[in-house]
């Protein structure tokens, strides 16, 4: 028999309660970020899983008039009925569109990010995010910022913060909970 286990919020991440915010992965920005192409493969991993899981995805933009829209392929990665949010905050939930379509799901209070810079948006995005009352999880392997060292101290202040540092594999296994289900199959392949 299976036993069953509340989770308190934050403590482990579940498909029914998170959303993905992908901030501002930019066609223009990215030849200057470091290690971008790891930062995208891992971000378009959980996409993947999100879509085959359900888990709302958000994307947003900043600046796209100067800064150019989505990556294209993770854009496609996405989907067609995806929200896609211009912004000029560097936080997202200092964005009120965004902040509403955020809150617009009080089931989902766990908030998964992912994106770019580090130092900047996705910071910012988190710490005003755990202001609000979310339980959030950054996605230390899917984000990034221009230098390593500026991507490092992100990290560093996030945990300092009490904000939950993960990697996209433990957002991934979190998601799905168990093996030998149809999902679990559907998506193992991304694993190799």
């Amino acid at each position: 028999m299976a036993m069953s286990v509340t989770h308190p919020s934050g403590t482990m991440m579940r498909r029914e309660a998170s959303q993905l915010l992908i901030v501002d992965v930019q066609e223009k920005l990215l030849a200057t970020i470091h290690q971008v192409e790891a930062m995208i493969a891992r971000t378009r991993f959980l996409v993947e899983a999100a879509r085959v899981l359900g888990v709302p995805i958000t994307v947003t933009e900043q600046y796209p008039k100067g800064l150019g829209p989505t990556e294209a392929a993770l854009l496609g990665a996405c989907g067609g009925g995806t929200p896609v949010f211009a912004k000029t905050a560097f936080s997202c939930l200092r964005d009120e569109a965004i902040a509403a379509h955020l809150n617009a799901r009080p089931e989902r209070r766990q908030l998964v990010v992912v994106g770019m810079e580090a130092h900047v948006c996705v910071l910012q995005t988190a710490l005003d995010a755990q202001a609000a009352g979310y339980a959030v999880f950054v996605v230390g392997d899917a984000i990034s910022s221009r230098t390593a060292s500026d991507a490092d101290a992100a990290r560093r202040r996030l945990e300092a913060a009490g904000i939950s540092l993960v990697s996209a594999e433990m957002v991934f296994f979190e998601w799905l909970e168990r093996s030998g289900t149809p999902e679990f199959k559907q998506l193992a392949p991304l694993l190799r």
